[in-house]
């Protein structure tokens, strides 16, 4: 069950004019699921994709990014989710790109850090956020929950900037924000 906080957040993502395309790979999926859980969804969501594995993360983006986890990924990403966006509706709605990649808490002990960097494209441009999380601390939902909030509040912001986006850090977390030009 989602608090009523996030509930009013969505609903309100739900009533603003923007769609989007969502790409994600990682982690995220806990946020699609969340925006489809209130009503309203098909209002905003033109198309989501899950890049799970690392041959569709490369035919989403032409070819394997440096770095799968990375700020460049998750712009690169956002860019061909804005492209499909632009594809599939009419110029007169607002259009977002959103693309979220991540590495958290799996069956196995990871060497290196858990993190996530989600970016928002519009036509003007974009935000990314970053954070790395603090590792040993939750489990894979506890990190799943945390990348899908923070992918909330990408989007929230996108939308409408003032509306609270929850967004529960621990220890010394803390998210990094970027801004991008549109892409060509």
């Amino acid at each position: 069950m989602l608090a009523t906080e996030l509930q009013h957040a969505i609903a309100a993502i739900h009533a603003a004019p923007h769609k989007l395309v969502l790409e994600f790979t990682g982690a995220g999926s806990l946020a699609l699921w969340w925006l489809h859980s209130v009503a309203g969804s098909s209002r905003t969501i033109l198309e989501a994709g899950d890049r799970y594995a690392a041959a569709s993360l490369h035919d989403l983006l032409g070819e394997e990014p440096a770095t799968f986890v990375s700020v460049d990924t998750a712009i690169a990403m956002a860019r061909r989710a804005y492209a499909r966006a632009r594809l599939l509706s009419d110029a007169s709605e607002p259009l977002l790109g959103v693309g979220c990649t991540a590495t958290i808490a799996t069956d196995r002990i990871k060497r290196g850090e858990h993190r996530c960097a989600i970016a928002v494209q519009h036509a003007h441009g974009g935000r990314a956020y970053a954070v790395t999380l603090a590792k040993g601390q939750r489990d894979r939902l506890g990190e799943e929950t945390l990348v899908s909030q923070l992918l909330l509040r990408a989007i929230i912001r996108a939308c409408k900037p003032e509306l609270p986006a929850p967004l529960d850090l621990i220890n010394d977390e803390q998210v990094t924000e970027y801004e991008f030009p549109a892409s060509e």
